[in-house]
């Protein structure tokens, strides 16, 4: 449990982020090596013979041809197609961990389990049982060897052992990215060995690194706002349109094939901190009603912002969009790391 964690390390946590440090983005120490906390995980464990298939009826990627070293993304979706979640998942012998954030997962999961009905399979929540760290950087590999003598060599692939999960995550500015999800029991251990070799820094940097991957995560302010392509998530490997149904698989199919979506998700610097999740852009020509919302969104400094914002391919063409209200600031909308384009074309 990570609040235990903290308290024992004397570590400020405030909004489920650390904080306190000295960045590490656009500083050395983002190439050379970096160390976190993420707080605002939540981890779950399906387990039983019938895990997968459920699992599998439910979300929006393959969980039965899983493989033991695969990390994987799906959306869980209302049956209009917007998501509850984004996840994460991956095998271990003791079932299937999802990971997903913290401040959505006790509803998901209860409402995950409102469908197991019959099949022989249970969800428990097993956030208390670990402490999630985030690490980046050249000597980040070198500095879990001590746990992980074999590194997960490419992003979505993962090792567990009797550490727990090492998941390797997408490079940003040519650095790796790793997250842990490193048992309790350890958790003490393995900070104060890790923080002697790398620098510790503050979780926005971390989620400042998703947001530059073009990786929207799903929190409490964004539920049910989003069909999965409106955040580019089949684009990162979040949905498999060729498996079976699960719930708003209808839409989510239909708005890749009839090409009904003009919705995406840009990446953008902001010149204004304090921009949240949910809050709504306009178009500066038209300030009647918003045209767009921020998906995530973090602090680079005291004077600017990085944010993921969902809109019209239109609205993005027109290039000026303000944030947060309609006389906010404009946002300057960079080129995210992957094309926007139709997968199944």
């Amino acid at each position: 449990m990570w609040q235990q964690f903290a308290e024992q390390q004397k570590l400020t946590v405030i909004h489920h982020k650390l904080s306190g440090y000295h960045s590490a983005w656009n500083n050395v120490a983002w190439k050379n090596g970096y160390l976190t906390l993420l707080p605002d995980t939540g981890l779950a464990l399906a387990d039983g013979e019938d895990a997968a298939h459920f699992l599998h009826n439910q979300l929006s990627n393959d969980v039965e041809n899983l493989n033991a070293s695969e990390v994987r993304r799906a959306a869980y979706c209302t049956p209009k197609g917007r998501m509850l979640a984004s996840l994460e998942y991956w095998r271990a012998d003791a079932g299937i961990y999802l990971m997903m954030s913290g401040s959505i997962q006790t509803t998901v999961l209860k409402r995950l389990s409102m469908f197991i009905l019959r099949a022989k399979a249970k969800l428990h929540d097993v956030t208390s049982q670990f402490v999630v760290f985030g690490l980046g950087g050249q000597q980040a590999g070198k500095a879990l060897t001590t746990w992980f003598p074999e590194l997960p060599a490419a992003a979505g692939t993962q090792i567990s052992n009797a550490a727990g999960t090492l998941i390797r995550c997408s490079d940003v500015r040519s650095s790796p990215r790793y997250q842990w999800v490193c048992p309790q029991e350890l958790a003490v251990q393995a900070w104060s060995v890790l923080s002697e070799q790398l620098q510790l820094t503050n979780t926005a940097d971390w989620n400042l690194g998703e947001i530059e991957a073009g990786i929207a995560h799903i929190h409490l302010a964004t539920q049910e706002k989003f069909v999965p392509q409106m955040i580019n998530f089949e684009l990162i490997g979040g949905v498999n349109f060729k498996k079976g149904c699960y719930p708003g698989q209808e839409i989510v199919a239909r708005s890749q094939y009839l090409g009904k979506l003009k919705r995406r998700t840009f990446l953008a610097s902001i010149p204004a901190t304090g921009m949240e999740a949910g809050m709504d852009v306009y178009r500066a020509d038209d300030q009647a009603q918003p045209c767009g919302v921020i998906v995530n969104a973090e602090p680079v400094n005291a004077a600017s912002s990085l944010a993921l914002i969902e809109m019209t391919i239109a609205d993005q063409e027109h290039g000026v969009i303000h944030c947060g209200a309609p006389d906010g600031p404009v946002a300057q909308l960079l080129s995210l790391p992957y094309p926007i384009t139709d997968i199944t074309a």
